[in-house]
């Protein structure tokens, strides 16, 4: 199925184009890894929505990137509850690992390492986002076992980037 026809599919649930911004947006991001300006032209074509609004939606948001990004896209909690479980040095840990600083990407393309203000998730402080998926109550170990969950499953992952959204498949980070 192409962007459009997924756009137009999603679009279809709303009362009003403008509404189904986001669903449109994470639809063309899953496609394109990011969404540069002709992306974003696109999907205020495809909805006939003023462009204005989806480049306010995509530039507003942490979870869209107009931008390039790694495959995992991982978002450290640098908020209080995190920080006091000792976020800074699972930072600092990552940075070394991945050799990389903060918003830097690997030259691999593999891991893209970024922080946020609040992830919403205290109770599993520390807490990283990778992808759509939140990883809690992180320590150095589990760390270093994510990334080598994530290194293997990159090397024999899905090439189309909907095969985690088919009903009966659950996605495992």
């Amino acid at each position: 199925m192409t962007m459009r026809e997924r756009i137009e599919q999603a679009a279809a649930r709303y009362p009003d184009q403008r509404s189904a911004i986001m669903p449109a947006l994470l639809i063309a991001q899953r496609l394109h890894g990011h969404l540069p300006g002709p992306v974003l032209e696109e999907v205020a074509e495809i909805l006939g929505v003023e462009r204005i609004w989806v480049y306010e939606l995509a530039t507003f948001y942490t979870l869209f990137h107009t931008e390039p990004v790694g495959r995992f896209h991982l978002q450290l909690c640098d908020n209080v509850s995190c920080m006091l479980r000792r976020s800074e040095d699972l930072l600092m840990h990552l940075e070394s690992v991945l050799g990389i600083e903060k918003g830097g990407t690997t030259e691999d393309g593999l891991f893209t390492l970024s922080t946020v203000e609040c992830l919403g998730a205290c109770e599993m402080a520390p807490v990283m986002q990778v992808g759509d998926d939140y990883c809690g109550n992180l320590d150095i170990g589990r760390i270093d076992a994510l990334l080598a969950r994530l290194r293997a499953l990159a090397s024999h992952g899905p090439a189309d980037p909907f095969a985690a959204e088919r009903p009966g498949e659950e996605r495992h980070v």
